[in-house]
């Protein structure tokens, strides 16, 4: 499974690199309807995540998954055969919702391979899938450096098939005991659906500005340092450079240090401190001589990808823990819009707000962010509270021996919430 998010991820690396020179050198768009092309699919993409969840609670995610890669090969195929903006909008639209639908029921698949273990999985795979997009964009300088823009779209859609094959080679090993009927699963607003839920909704809507940490990382820092600092534009680099060592390597011990549904609570008071800090550091640059700017900035990368390191490890186990066990692939399809909502809205309002805004613009979004995570970390305590009594219930009940019938079909048959 591992192995897989791998590949995958290189080949998004390579597509990420590469897509935007593509669509202009090869298809002939110009600027303006390559941005309107690839915001129009970002919204579309926001579709996917529920969509895959509300039909993981009817059909294998298995099948499910390996689906949204085949659909991810079909429409990166057609690329190839098409040039015009009419043609290529449906398409690319369509690729984009199949990709967050296959992060979804990646997410979902995770706990049928890991069972409770999920903290742990999740580690590994913000470490390989960070080595699998930088290797991607090696691949991809590689090739644009020969010209070779439809080699790298193959590459891309080779990547989907192997993912695919590796899915299906995957065995579910969900340990003995942590299978479980979703009847008698008490605690939880089960059975209202995650849309009339609105704990879980308030949860969802709160992570959506808690993840603009990336925004801030991938478009928000690098723009400061090149239209309001004198610190060397050949910085920008260093950002991802330092971002990648930093999840490379520390994923995995953050991981255990904030392990499970109470360790994912105090990631969020860390998350607020880092990533308030990170928007002061911002802000203290913007009249620094180069040398202090520069200092600063990278500082700022440092400090932005600690919090990018507790947000992935809450926002990971709080979607899980939160979900009633019953149906947990619906509301982790709605957990999953939170990221491509911010990656939709979070560019034009770290431009065209924050950053007008000047270094007050850094300093009011920093302590709108340590203020939600406050908010968040208290309402993800209250339902804790809420779920805890019941799984303390039946861990202490009798446990089945062996793996339920939805476990060997590969449909969504999840742990108990810890």
């Amino acid at each position: 499974m591992l192995f897989g998010q791998f590949v995958d991820r290189t080949g998004t690396g390579v597509w990420a690199a590469s897509s935007v020179l593509y669509f202009t050198v090869v298809t002939g768009l110009d600027a303006a309807r390559v941005g309107l092309l690839l915001g129009v699919a970002g919204v579309a993409g926001i579709v996917g995540s529920p969509l895959a969840g509300r039909l993981a609670m009817t059909f294998p995610v298995r099948s499910l998954l390996i689906a949204c890669h085949l659909l991810r090969i079909g429409t990166v195929g057609l690329l190839l055969a098409l040039d015009s903006f009419a043609a290529l909008l449906p398409v690319v639209a369509a690729g984009f919702a199949g990709d967050r639908a296959a992060k979804t029921l990646e997410m979902v698949f995770a706990t049928e391979v890991a069972g409770e273990r999920r903290g742990t999985y999740q580690a590994l795979f913000r470490t390989v899938a960070n080595a699998g997009y930088a290797l991607g964009a090696g691949i991809a300088a590689v090739g644009l450096a020969f010209g070779a823009y439809r080699a790298l779209i193959l590459a891309n859609a080779l990547s989907f098939l192997v993912a695919a094959l590796l899915v299906r080679c995957t065995r579910l090993r969900t340990p003995a005991g942590l299978a479980k009927s979703a009847a008698g699963h008490g605690g939880s607003p089960a059975g209202r659906g995650p849309w009339r839920d609105r704990g879980y909704l308030r949860f969802a809507l709160l992570d959506i500005p808690l993840n603009l940490d990336d925004t801030i990382l991938m478009v928000g820092l690098p723009l400061w340092l090149v239209t309001c600092t004198d610190a060397p534009h050949l910085l920008v680099p260093v950002f991802l450079v330092v971002n990648t060592v930093m999840v490379v390597l520390l994923q995995l011990p953050f991981s255990t240090r904030f392990d499970g549904p109470e360790g994912a609570v105090r990631a969020l008071r860390g998350y607020g401190v880092a990533v308030a800090a990170g928007c002061g550091l911002l802000a203290l640059s913007d009249r620094a001589p180069a040398l202090w700017a520069g200092v600063l900035l990278v500082a700022t990368a440092v400090v932005v990808t600690v919090a990018e390191l507790l947000r992935s490890v809450s926002s990971w186990e709080l979607a899980v823990s939160l979900a009633p066990v019953p149906e947990r692939a619906a509301y982790l399809g709605v957990a999953g819009m939170s990221q491509s909502v911010q990656k939709s809205a979070g560019p034009p309002l770290i431009t065209g707000a924050v950053m007008a805004a000047g270094p007050l613009g850094w300093l009011a979004l920093g302590g709108v962010l340590a203020g939600l995570s406050a908010v968040q970390m208290r309402g993800s305590e209250r339902r804790l509270k809420v779920l805890t009594p019941a799984s303390t219930v039946q861990a202490a009940g009798p446990e089945p021996a062996a793996v339920t019938a939805g476990h060997e079909s590969g449909r969504v048959s999840p742990p108990a919430a810890p």
